[in-house]
Parts: structure tokens; sequence; C-alpha cells
């Protein structure tokens, strides 16, 4: 292995094209983590943010974006057990993805699902991980209920609506074209909701409410989620894509017995997304291992090119994921 390792970096914050390809050294995996040859890279929004200034990577994690990758187990640092030279892995990152090499905590780290190439499996863990703990585990959807997720279409959205579908429940989404529309029931939506001459609120009110909402929109989105949900109704928020201030009036919160809370990911400790990891492999890996969930591609785009995935994603003209090909 060579010392030094291709990698693109942010060289200052802004636009896509602040993205530039570098050389950098190749990380050495601490206690409890691997190094993984990556093969593919997931581009997320937490990358554009990244790189647009607006969120800086927790203390202790690399500079570079990328939150998820899929590769080849090239070194194992000491403590672990799990994982062996030559294993094939998806994991969730603290940074560093959009790299030829990137130590990560193998506890974060999950095989492979059957029937998975490295292109699918890096599109899984950061989309699995932020919707398995927000709807399932915070969330606390159950079967029968009526659940709605903002942006049907995105990585996130395509993510949610397969997996409550898949455990049972009523899935409504939004989406900002009839094509979008169409991708989400495909994937099992019941109803989709084209946001841009449809109100999601009166759509959900005449099905008796969302018992639960997942929103990474906020801004005038809050106020209406509130007017959405059904009594004892939960809205959890991951992301707030037109802001995150809004007036508020907290009276029909305690009316209605509504919850509202939320999480990002990024920041919670190693614990934290061992357990989602678990999580995972127990419960959600044999669905995806049964063919009743499957990541949906939206392009891939090589190493070098990973300002244009950034362009794409900004425009939001994907639906499903993108991936950067790093290995050659």
């Amino acid at each position: 292995m060579s010392e030094m390792m291709r990698a693109v970096e942010i060289s200052t914050p802004g636009g896509p094209d602040v993205l530039q390809l570098t050389k950098r050294p190749l990380p050495v995996p601490g206690h409890g983590q691997l190094l993984i040859k990556v093969a593919y890279a997931g581009v997320n929004r937490p990358d554009a943010l990244q790189r647009a200034g607006a969120y800086a990577p927790p203390p202790g994690a690399s500079d570079l974006p990328g939150l998820e990758a899929s590769g080849e187990v090239v070194a194992v640092g000491a403590g672990v057990t799990e994982f062996g030279l030559g294993d094939l892995v998806c994991g969730l990152l603290p940074g560093g993805g959009y790299a030829e090499y990137v130590a990560t905590p193998a506890a974060h780290c999950l095989p492979i699902p059957k029937g998975l190439d490295l292109k699918q499996a890096a599109c899984l863990p950061e989309t699995f991980f932020t919707v398995w703990s927000n709807v399932f585990t915070r969330g606390g959807l159950q079967a029968g209920e009526r659940f709605l997720v903002h942006g049907g279409s995105s990585g996130i959205g395509t993510t949610a609506i397969q997996l409550a579908h898949v455990l049972g429940a009523r899935v409504f989404t939004t989406a900002g074209s009839d094509e979008k529309c169409q991708a989400c029931l495909d994937l099992g939506a019941e109803r989709a909701i084209n946001y841009r001459n449809e109100d999601f609120v009166e759509v959900l009110r005449a099905q008796g409410g969302a018992d639960l909402i997942l929103d990474m929109v906020g801004g005038d989105y809050i106020p209406r989620n509130i007017k959405t949900l059904a009594d004892d109704g939960r809205l959890v928020q991951i992301a707030f894509l037109s802001g995150a201030k809004v007036e508020l009036n907290f009276a029909q919160i305690m009316m209605r017995r509504l919850t509202v809370t939320g999480s990002t990911l990024r920041p919670q400790s190693d614990l934290a997304k061992a357990r989602i990891a678990a999580e995972l492999r127990q419960l959600v890996w044999p669905l995806i291992e049964a063919g009743r969930v499957a990541p949906v591609m939206d392009r891939e785009f090589a190493l070098a090119d990973a300002a244009s995935a950034h362009a794409r994603m900004e425009s939001s003209g994907h639906i499903g994921k993108m991936v950067l090909k790093v290995a050659g």
C-alpha cells in the first residue's frame, strides 16, 4: 500500500466547485477501528452542508466529506474481533468517505447483505441508520399507523417508505413532481402528494391525521406538520432545508398531546451508533437479504467528479441515492 491516497477535500466553504482532488496520508485505524479500502462512497445532504460551511465535523473526525462507504477491510485496529482482513463491509463514517481509504469504528460497520453489490451497499449506512433510529426507535412507528415522510424521493425518503410499508404502516409522502410521486407509490406508499399542487395537511386530515411525521424540510412545514398530526401524534425532525426557526403555538401540542422530537446522527456517541448498527443487523438486514427492501439508486459519479454529484443533489433532480466510485 502506498503511504498516500487520493481524496476529495473542501478547499474552502462554498459551492460544489470547492471540492478538489488532493493527496492525503493514509489513515491509521485506532483501537476498535477498521481501515477500509473504499470501493464506493455514498453522497448525502450533510456532505453538501459541510461543504457549504454549515455542518462542521465533530471533534477528532476527518475534515474530508463522506459519511458512508463500502469496501474491503485492509487493516484492523486493536480490540477488533468481529471483522478480519479481506472482509467486505459497508460502514457509517464520522467523515472521510471521499477517499481511497477510511478508518471507522468496527462496531459501525455491517457485512454486505447477501444479494447486494458494493455499489448498492454504499447507499445503506447513512440512510438506514437515520431512518431506523428516528422512525422506529425515536418515533415508535407501529403497524397500522399513518406515517407521513416528506421528501419521499430522497435517499431518506425512499428508505423510510420501504421500511415503514414492509413493517405494516400506512405510508403517505410528499414529493415535487409526478415522476417522483410515482416512484414513491412503486416503493409502497399508499398516497404520494405532489406538494406543488396539493396540500398535504388536507390530504392527511381527511385520513384522520398522521400518527408520525418524519420531516427534513422545517421552516413553514413545522406549523403545518403540527396541524397534520392526529391526537397523540409524533413529529420527528431530522433536518431544516427551509430553516430552523419558526413561530409555533404550543397550545396545540398540549391539548392534543403531541410529541415533537428530533435528532442528528453524526454527533451521537460511538456507543449509540453501535447500538443502531446491531439493531439493523438483527432486524433490517434480513429484510434486505429477502429482497423486501433495497436501496434506490440514482446514479454513479467518479471520485474526481464529486462536484457534479453535489450539484445534482442540490438541484433535487435525483431519485434515491448517488455514489462516488472510488476504486479503479
